[in-house]
């Protein structure tokens, strides 16, 4: 727990840093300046709302024709797609540590506390004490509530009555790193970040079944070879990419559960795809671009450079992504020219998430802006 407390308050320490050069005179790190644009707006603004707050790593859950969202003081709802209008709301009874899980029916969250709260259709089910603190929003699906913790230890719940299934210990890193980790699925098999590994894991029983590495770990010390796996991961068909902290991004094949390539770059949020190319930025905000199928550069682009950008996400043929001062700029995917930009609320981005041809995007402040593109 002390390492673990260490990486926090290191990653902290950074943040801080990094925030206060960019915003206090530091000419290196000065943000750049937005670029005049002339074309025709290439999205719009379909709906939006107004929620709590956000101080905590935000996850948007997308299940059917839904998107769950929560705030920081514990509200979770679920907003239809198409209109914005709220189908459900309830309340995780303390204020959170991560974000939202959901299938639809079920919701899951972590309190600051470090209990796991499961909502049943905005009432609450039931809620359960954590071995060690969570940051990841947890997974529900197949009726089971999926957790992974800070020390990566994953555990699974029934989500009818919080009975714990299973629990999976393995050996890992000296040190791991304070930032919501990479826990997702694909078909039948649930898929976790393991430090700078993809593991498959068979969802009913808890047992390993395939390993495959997205990035290998570099440095003289424990901090400089800290290379976990940050979400969001994506899924592109057989192949999920991720990122691994300020060492590389690569994507591996969950079928044969092989790594399939891995490109070295900084950085420290979650990435985006599509079925041509995924898309990342480095520590400074500069955009790049590889091809899914190989990993071969498509392009790159720094008219972004220090302005604390969101992860990426792809809509048709455009790249989302919003910045410190509430702007969400579209790009054309396949050459990385921004096309337009639409502002928010003025506060930062803090999450980005597709659902079908509607990308919802979530501010500091509690801004809710659905966007389509034009």
């Amino acid at each position: 727990m002390k390492r673990l407390a260490l990486i926090a308050a290191l990653a902290a320490a950074l943040s801080g840093c990094s925030t206060w050069n960019s915003w206090f005179g530091d000419d290196k790190n000065k943000p750049a300046a937005l670029e005049a644009l002339s074309g025709p707006d290439t999205g719009r603004v379909a709906w939006s709302a107004k929620g709590d707050g956000i101080g905590f790593p935000l996850s948007i859950a997308t299940p059917g024709d839904r998107f769950v969202v929560a705030g920081s003081d514990g509200g979770v709802r679920a907003l239809a797609a198409a209109d914005g209008r709220e189908l459900w709301r309830g309340e995780a009874g303390a204020k959170l540590l991560a974000g939202v899980g959901s299938d639809g029916r079920f919701a899951a969250v972590v309190n600051r506390d470090n209990e796991l709260v499961v909502l049943d259709g905005g009432r609450l089910a039931w809620k359960k004490a954590l071995p060690t603190p969570v940051i990841a929003a947890p997974l529900v699906a197949g009726e089971r509530v999926f957790a992974l913790t800070l020390d990566r230890q994953v555990l699974a719940f029934d989500a009818l009555d919080g009975r714990k299934i299973w629990e999976l210990k393995r050996p890992g890193e000296p040190l791991t790193l304070a930032k919501a980790g990479v826990l997702t699925a694909y078909k039948d098999t649930l898929v976790v970040g393991q430090g700078a590994r993809l593991a498959g894991i068979d969802p009913l029983r808890g047992e390993l079944r395939w390993e495959a590495s997205v990035a290998t770990s570099r440095g003289t010390n424990e901090v400089e070879r800290l290379a976990d796996l940050v979400g969001p991961a994506v899924r592109q068909g057989e192949v999920i990419c991720a990122r691994a902290f300020q060492a590389a991004v690569g994507c591996v094949n969950a079928e044969r559960g092989s790594a399939l390539w891995s490109r070295i770059t900084g950085g420290t949020n979650g990435i985006g795809a599509d079925d041509q190319v995924v898309v990342a930025g480095d520590a400074s905000d500069r955009l790049s671009a590889w091809r899914l199928s190989n990993g071969d550069l498509a392009w790159s682009g720094d008219q972004f450079q220090h302005r604390k950008l969101s992860e990426p996400v792809l809509l048709g043929k455009q790249v989302l992504v919003g910045d410190f001062e509430g702007y969400v700029h579209l790009l054309d995917r396949d050459t990385g020219k921004t096309r337009s930009r639409l502002p928010t609320d003025g506060s930062p981005v803090v999450a980005v998430t597709r659902l079908n041809d509607t990308v919802l995007v979530a501010t500091r402040s509690g801004g809710l802006f659905a966007i389509q593109a034009e």
